[in-house]
C-alpha cells in the first residue's frame, strides 16, 4: 500500500456492503489510508439508504446478506435512476451468478481490490 492517494481531485466516495463486520472495518481502514471517503452497510437495505442519501462513486457488494442480499440490492439498485449509474464490484464466492463491473472472489487479494477500486473509481 502506498498511502498515497492515486486520486485526482476531490477523494472518490466509496461504499462497502458486507454484513461481516471485520471485512467492513479492514476495507475502511485499507481504502482511507489510500485517500477514499468509505461509508459502510451490514445489508442492502441499509446500503440503499446510505447510497442515496450520499450517492457513492463506486460499491464494494457482498452477496450473502441477511436482511436484503447483494442480488437483491443489485435489483433495487438498477431500478434507481441515480445509483444505477454507480458501478459495483462483487465481492464474494458466488461472484459468478451476478452482472457487475467487476467481480472479486473470495477469498480475494488487497491488490486485487485495489487495482480494481482505482480503475473503477476514476
Amino acid at each position: 500500500m502506498s498511502g498515497t492517494p492515486a486520486l485526482k481531485g476531490s477523494p472518490k466516495r466509496v461504499l462497502v456492503v458486507d454484513d461481516d463486520r471485520d471485512m467492513r472495518e479492514a476495507l475502511t481502514d485499507i481504502l482511507e489510508f489510500e485517500g477514499y471517503v468509505v461509508s459502510c452497510a451490514a445489508d442492502g437495505s441499509q446500503a440503499l439508504r446510505v447510497a442515496r442519501a450520499d450517492p457513492p462513486h463506486l460499491i464494494l457488494l457482498d452477496l450473502m446478506m441477511p436482511v436484503m442480499s447483494g442480488w437483491q440490492f443489485r435489483a433495487a439498485q438498477r431500478l434507481d435512476p441515480v445509483l444505477s449509474k454507480v458501478p459495483v464490484v462483487v465481492m464474494s464466492a458466488f461472484a459468478h451468478e451476478v452482472e457487475a463491473a467487476a467481480l472479486l472472489p473470495k477469498p480475494f487479494q488487497l491488490g486485487e481490490v485495489l487495482d480494481t477500486i482505482r480503475r473503477l473509481a476514476a
